[in-house]
């Protein structure tokens, strides 16, 4: 089986002459076909509305005929649709599609399986000169990290990360006997934050991963550990696991211009 992996396509951030939405999915549709695609996974951020990223699945599914699955990432949680939808309403709307299947792992055969989570930041990324209430007014050098603003779960960021990455551990026992892909949207290795020190990032750094994964590597089988949020292209191999980062990102962080060479550039293949 041959699966496609990326993240971060940010579908919503253009429409001007020269890119639109509609790029996203064909040029994304194209490359599914030319790679002979069975399965294809997102992780997270589609784009900054739930409704949107929703149709974008839809739309890519019609026209390529694969399989998708996906987790929502920060973004996907922001509400752009005018809805009254909550945080949590979101979260619930996406868990009852069927692309993302959190607390329903898939059985891929060949006794390999895969978990869904989205997963969620804990602050221990950032540098350990800030304390954990500096971290959490989430506002650093005249700037505000947006979830603080366009995400309310009703408890602290870690709490959230606790609580994800426990309905994390019960999927995964589910598993235990199994080799496994795990997808999340935040990262789970610490190689995968912006080197320190760094003016922002020593602090912005609280915002792009989860230490509360950790024992899962210990514990589990995990062959392929899927991320995206951090915006850059990286990959680590490390105790059996191969921590995966395929993000598109934002236009101005691209190498080139090209939609479809920097589509080609992101998308990573597994093969199980």
């Amino acid at each position: 089986m041959k699966i496609g992996v990326i993240s971060d396509l940010h579908i919503d951030r253009y429409n001007s002459e020269t890119l639109k939405q509609k790029d996203f999915s064909l040029t994304l549709a194209n490359e599914v076909s030319r790679q002979a695609l069975d399965m294809l996974l997102i992780a997270g951020d589609i784009s900054n509305d739930h409704v949107r990223s929703y149709r974008f699945m839809q739309e890519l599914e019609q026209l390529t005929g694969v399989t998708i699955y996906f987790v929502p990432g920060n973004h996907d949680f922001w509400n752009f649709s005018g809805d009254a939808k909550s945080t949590r309403d979101i979260y619930d709307f996406f868990k009852e599609t069927k692309y993302f299947k959190e607390s329903s792992p898939i059985d891929l055969g060949n006794d390999w399986a895969l978990v869904m989570n989205p997963a969620w930041y804990d602050y221990t990324y950032a540098s350990d000169k800030f304390s954990l209430e500096r971290l959490s007014q989430r506002e650093y050098y005249g700037g505000t990290w947006q979830d603080k603003v366009k995400i309310n779960w009703g408890m602290t960021d870690p709490e959230v990360s606790k609580k994800m990455a426990a309905r994390a551990a019960a999927d995964l026992e589910t598993v235990k006997d199994k080799k496994i892909i795990l997808m999340t949207h935040v990262a789970t290795h610490k190689a995968f934050r912006v080197p320190m020190p760094n003016r922002l990032f020593d602090y912005y750094n609280a915002f792009i991963g989860t230490s509360d994964f950790d024992q899962f590597y210990e514990d589990y089988d995990i062959r392929y550990s899927i991320m995206g949020h951090i915006h850059f292209r990286h990959q680590v191999s490390e105790g059996g696991t191969d921590y995966l980062c395929a993000c598109l990102g934002y236009k101005r962080e691209w190498r080139t211009k090209d939609i479809v060479h920097e589509m080609r550039d992101a998308l990573q293949v597994i093969e199980i």
